[in-house]
């Protein structure tokens, strides 16, 4: 037998991304992870109770830093997260393609689908303001003016089908207007997640703006809606689980969350994503301000 038919593979234990780093799960469990067709393609950590209030943590000590920086900064930070995405392309293109059972030329169009989606996303970073803010006309010597802020501390259940365009286009219009992020990814297909944790890790994206659990969102997902420290909850990874969308908008009432619903069927991703995700979770602050003082 050859020296290269008698390698032994070198398999995987992926971890969580909380806080800029890689820590294993608190539980200590893992679960496996394979591809479309079944075959065993590496172990994910299972992220428990403990590693979401870590992460919401993280997401809190990040949270003003995030917020104050302008928003031209933001833009520059997302685009450097393309970038970087682009000179790791073909290890995604792999990623998703055994994630979502894919041909190598259908992969690389999501890849370049998931690309670009950030690009568009930080060419938006400091015009939103511009286009949902206002100058309101008052009845008196005062300038009014609305301005789009952000709410705080998102919890993201990503898509479970598109592994890599949903992911993104769930969590980049959240950080990109100053929010700061926990997401739990698809479970049955995490690894291009965890892929897209490196490039983070890689990038100028700070430590604890978007962190990223692997794990059962059925499990983790009742924690972050009712963690009284977490302002907003994406929904979105429920699609067509009525039940559990209910009961975690219901937890999630408890201080007040904005919650995104989920949809009745998972979102075809392709499509123009529109402002809504960013709106979503924005605050308006309404300033007024004497003229000619």
């Amino acid at each position: 037998m050859s020296p290269t038919n008698s390698r032994i593979d070198v398999r995987k234990t992926y971890k969580l991304y909380i806080g800029g780093a890689f820590p294993r799960s608190e539980s200590g469990h893992s679960y496996e992870v394979s591809d479309a067709k079944g075959k065993f393609v590496a172990n994910a950590a299972l992220a428990s109770r403990k590693d979401a209030r870590d992460a919401v943590a993280a997401a809190r000590k990040a949270f003003p830093g995030w917020a104050g920086r302008t928003a031209y900064n933001r833009a520059q930070i997302l685009y450097r997260v393309a970038e970087v995405m682009e000179d790791r392309r073909p290890q995604f293109v792999q990623a998703v393609g055994q994630a979502e059972g894919l041909s190598a030329a259908k992969a690389e169009k999501i890849v370049d689908e998931a690309i670009d989606r950030l690009v568009w996303y930080a060419g938006w970073a400091d015009k939103v303001t511009q286009v949902i803010g206002n100058a309101n006309p008052v009845a008196g010597p005062f300038f009014n003016l609305s301005t789009p802020e952000p709410t705080g501390v998102v919890a993201v259940l990503a898509p479970q089908e598109s592994s890599l365009l949903g992911l993104v286009s769930v969590v980049a219009p959240v950080i990109v207007t100053g929010n700061t992020v926990v997401v739990v990814s698809s479970y049955d297909r995490p690894l291009p997640a965890v892929t897209f944790s490196e490039v983070l890790a890689t990038s100028d994206v700070p430590g604890g703006v978007l962190n990223i659990l692997t794990g059962s969102a059925a499990t983790i997902g009742p924690w972050l809606a009712s963690h009284m420290d977490v302002n907003a909850i994406d929904l979105t990874g429920l699609a067509g689980d009525a039940g559990l969308a209910t009961d975690l908008e219901v937890a999630s009432a408890d201080n007040l969350k904005r919650v995104r619903r989920a949809p009745a069927t998972e979102p075809d991703w392709a499509l123009d994503p529109g402002l809504e995700a960013m709106t979503a979770f924005l605050e308006t602050k309404t300033v007024w301000h004497p003229i000619g003082v």
